[in-house]
């Protein structure tokens, strides 16, 4: 018998812990979301303009681009060897390994400094890319800051991002929002790993935890300080330096500290434009929501179901982890297709945020997979809070699944914010 799980009940759900501040929020932003926000030549948004920050492939094409000639040479010899896993990671990680085994000895042209000048090379190209500037229109970074700000809380929200780029940090910084990122000073702030794993700060600061390194990160004297400029790339790493530097500041306190939160008891993580392919964090969050059955990751995931299989893997593994896909979700280990139920009053507007045609002229599919979609979902959760909360009590009947049997996995795990 085919299960269907009803949308409109899980995202009421949602809106309400949302709206209401007291849960403690976490966001998991991966390399999906820049790709949401769509400019112009002239950084203008423009629905019909290009990816902020390119995706992947592009730019793997794009930051292998401008070498010499034999490294380009050696590129491309990396790049045959990986077949179809090249990407911009696995070629660092491979021009990595060659810098640290071969001395003196010539690979493709290039020895150890051959391959560190490559990989710095390249490093400098991927700065280039994501060093971009946030559009000064209304877009989805502004769009979820305005949510985070918009409402009295109980505890920081906490975003933990895989991303390079600043687009956080000018977002806050635009609507002069405060926010800690583990750095400490002015004229050359430092990591300071105390405060990370602290929870010492008001809650009207935001937490911002840039898990694989960030444009402006720069070694001094073997610590890690921030404010060089975009320019700054020396700590962006491939993954297999990852795995080394976790073992190291800052990258162990970050870690740390994700885990910390899913440990947290009634906590609520939400994971966007991640596609569950990082080892390392999927990890911590297989073994985090292994311990701590009170806690709760929603991903929601841009393509189809059956195109998330990372995603519904761990899904499958771990109930308190659903994911919500464009057609379908694994909610509470139980993998199914979406299917709305009859309308409920005024309930029309709502629904059109979270499920409706991603372009003209196709069916309604389930939209928050998409980084502005789910930004605008979340700034809109305070205003249509009281409509939410009166629709519950006049027909609750219609937010549930059709065949009833999911009644206790709510949203976030637990009855106490609804």
């Amino acid at each position: 018998m085919e299960t269907f799980h009803n949308p409109d009940r899980f995202m009421s759900d949602l809106r309400q812990v949302l709206s209401q501040g007291r849960k403690r929020i976490g966001i998991l932003v991966g390399a999906g979301a820049p790709l949401a926000i769509r400019v112009n030549e002239k950084n203008e948004m423009d629905p019909n303009g290009g990816s902020l920050i390119p995706g992947v492939e592009t730019l793997t094409v794009q930051a292998t681009a401008g070498l010499s000639e034999i490294q380009k040479a050696a590129v491309d010899a990396i790049k045959e060897s990986l077949d179809n896993s090249a990407n911009i990671e696995s070629i660092l990680s491979r021009i990595r390994l060659l810098e640290q085994a071969l001395g003196k000895t010539v690979v493709q042209g290039l020895d150890s400094d051959g391959y560190r000048t490559l990989g710095k090379d390249i490093c400098k190209n991927i700065a280039k890319i994501v060093g971009v500037y946030l559009p000064k229109d209304r877009n989805a970074y502004s769009d979820l800051i305005a949510w985070i700000t918009g409402t009295v809380r109980s505890n920081s929200v906490e975003i933990f991002t895989t991303n390079y780029d600043l687009l956080f940090e000018e977002a806050f910084e635009r609507v002069r929002s405060p926010y800690f990122d583990g750095f400490s000073g002015g004229s050359k702030p430092f990591f300071d790993p105390v405060s990370v794993a602290g929870d010492d700060l008001p809650a009207r600061w935001a937490k911002l935890w840039k898990m694989h390194g960030s444009l402006g990160w720069a070694l001094e004297d073997g610590t890690v300080v921030r404010g060089h400029g975009r320019e700054a790339a020396e700590l962006v790493y491939p993954d297999h330096l990852k795995y080394d530097l976790t073992q190291k500041q800052p990258y162990s306190a970050l870690f740390e500290r994700l885990k910390r939160f899913i440990l947290t008891p009634d906590s609520l993580l939400l994971a966007i434009g991640f596609s569950f392919r990082d080892a390392h964090i999927c990890a911590v969050l297989d073994e985090s929501l292994a311990m701590n059955a009170n806690s709760a990751v929603l991903a929601f995931q841009y393509q189809e179901l059956a195109k998330e299989e990372p995603a519904v893997k761990l899904a499958s593994d771990r109930p308190n982890l659903s994911v919500y896909a464009a057609d379908g979700a694994v909610i509470g280990g139980v993998p199914g297709k979406w299917r709305p139920g009859e309308l409920p009053k005024n309930w029309g507007s709502i629904r059109e945020s979270f499920w409706a045609p991603r372009w003209p002229n196709e069916p309604d599919l389930f939209l928050l997979g998409d980084f502005a979609a789910f930004a605008r979902f979340c700034a809109l959760a305070q205003a249509n809070d009281l409509i939410t909360q009166s629709l519950k009590r006049d027909e609750p009947e219609k937010l549930e699944t059709e065949d009833g049997s999911y009644d206790d996995n709510t949203v976030a795990h637990g009855d106490d914010d609804r």
